[in-house]
């Protein structure tokens, strides 16, 4: 029985597609955290879904960006928290758990714990040194050439700003989170790094304004993480911060992969508690 995890599948590529089709079937007992970025269609994250929900016996999905992106080739035609709602809807039918379910206990091996499953955005306020706004950190991002894709495909919808849905997040997922039984201790699941310090490692920090937010920096401490783990860097490595172990578990683009053939590209192991991994950085744009 173990507790495993992946993130950025992005299945658009054909090799990550292939990926999921050849990844072998787990034990009964294990469970699968699937931490965002599947991919930017409606239909390629239900077919990611199925196929891991017939492989392993519980399956936890958290959304990254792109799978909330209203991209033009995707028929779907709903953006923003609708489309965040079909996905749940989805996933529902499926089986699978969301960040809009009961948070569910691990009581296998290294547990008991609370997974807890979140759906939080980011606010601009990782800004690039030089930067004491959001306008000046995306002047610096032009500036530079790296911009978050995002500013073409991820709506806010009916919110006024990517930052105004964030913070809604963040206000209704506090109380829940303040709601937990106090004894037992939680892996905190969520798409984007819940602290500043993984994007210090990034070639372009400019890029880091699309990652995350201050607000959630000492959530890792509030609510008795013993391990949190994230994608959306497309670094994978292990690293600490409060006597808590960070997991990043992308897979991440091809290309990304043929750069560094040493990176992983299997399940991360999160309990019973897995090898530790380093990396050196490298580019994340996307």
């Amino acid at each position: 029985m173990r507790l495993l995890a992946i993130s950025d599948l992005h299945v658009s590529y054909p090799r990550n597609r292939q990926w999921v089709e050849d990844l072998p079937p787990g034990e009964p007992g294990d469970w699968l955290l699937v931490v965002g970025d599947v991919g930017e269609k409606a239909e390629d994250i239900e077919w990611v879904l199925r196929t891991l929900r017939a492989r392993f016996g519980t399956v936890i999905w958290v959304p990254g960006n792109h799978d909330l992106w209203a991209h033009p080739r995707d028929p779907l035609p709903l953006r923003g928290v609708e489309r965040y709602d079909y996905l749940v809807r989805v996933c529902r039918g499926l089986g699978v758990i969301t960040p809009e379910d009961p948070y569910p206990r691990w009581e296998g091996p290294g547990g008991p714990a609370v997974i807890v499953p979140l759906f939080v955005l980011y606010d601009y306020s990782f800004r690039p040194d030089g930067a004491s706004t959001k306008q000046e950190g995306l002047e610096l991002a032009y500036q530079s050439g790296i911009i978050g894709t995002d500013e073409r495909h991820l709506y806010p919808d009916p919110y006024p700003s990517r930052e105004a849905w964030c913070q809604a997040r963040i206000d209704a997922t506090l109380p829940r989170l303040a709601a937990l039984h106090p004894a037992l201790p939680t892996i905190l699941v969520n798409h984007f790094p819940l602290t500043r310090t993984p994007t210090r490692i990034l070639r372009y920090p400019a890029f880091a304004q699309w990652c995350g937010t201050d607000q959630t920096a000492d959530w890792h401490r509030r609510f008795r993480a013993q391990t949190v783990v994230y994608g959306h860097l497309h670094i994978p490595r292990t690293t600490w911060e409060d006597g808590v172990r960070f997991e990043e578990v992308s897979l991440g683009y091809p290309r990304e992969q043929d750069r560094h053939p040493n990176r992983p590209r299997t399940l991360t192991q999160i309990l019973p508690s897995g090898p530790l991994r380093t990396l050196r950085p490298f580019t994340r744009q996307g």
